[in-house]
């Protein structure tokens, strides 16, 4: 995996000083033992949660974009997610399922993750970050059809508010074939329903 882009020292530390406060604020000691190094972690923490601010997700798929006639869907699926609900700053995780029929263009397969974990390493609404997955392949790869499902759970409903545990959202974001035709969309939820390997 390529090296993730790193808040400045200044930056930790600014948050560090805010997170101790926040301690603080809970009622807690952030001058005991087992808390002196918390607001740092949490500080370093937070800045790997939220790297995908500091990528430019074009530019990933940019780096790998190859000529080749091929015109049927590529997928790649069960892509894990692991973000945070920009409401109440819990995370929410699962799986990213993608599609795409190429015009032209292809994209080196390990460029669509990337993509995924870029977006997904932010703040986010699980609707968002369906859209901007499917926005991005599409502008970037110029494709007969984009199709991308995402199955999440998420934490601010389990561990506070409703607090049911087992819930399991989806959200879908298609274009082009997938849109417009039923078989192709039938298709592709096909196949990242199907068990191939």
């Amino acid at each position: 995996m390529s090296k993730v882009p790193t808040f400045s020292e200044e930056n930790l530390e600014n948050l560090a000083f805010h997170y101790k406060a926040i301690l603080g604020g809970l009622g807690e000691d952030p001058e005991r033992e087992g808390l002196l190094k918390t607001p740092m972690r949490v500080a370093k923490a937070m800045d790997f949660l939220t790297h995908g601010y500091r990528q430019d997700p074009k530019s990933i798929l940019e780096s790998a974009l190859f000529h080749e006639d091929y015109k049927q869907i590529v997928v790649v699926k069960d892509i894990e997610i692991y973000s945070m609900c920009e409401h109440h700053l819990l995370p929410f995780f699962g799986k990213a399922h993608i599609g795409y029929i190429p015009n032209g263009t292809i994209v080196g397969l390990s460029k669509i993750p990337r993509v995924v974990e870029c977006f997904a390493r932010r703040l986010q609404l699980q609707e968002r970050l369906t859209s901007q997955i499917k926005d991005c392949l599409q502008e970037v790869l110029n494709p007969l059809g984009v199709a991308v499902v995402i199955e999440a759970q998420h934490l601010c409903m389990s561990m506070r508010g409703i607090q049911k545990q087992n819930s399991v959202t989806t959200t879908s974001e298609f274009t082009g074939a997938f849109l417009k035709n039923e078989n192709t969309r039938q298709e592709f939820m096909h196949l990242i329903g199907a068990d191939l390997h």
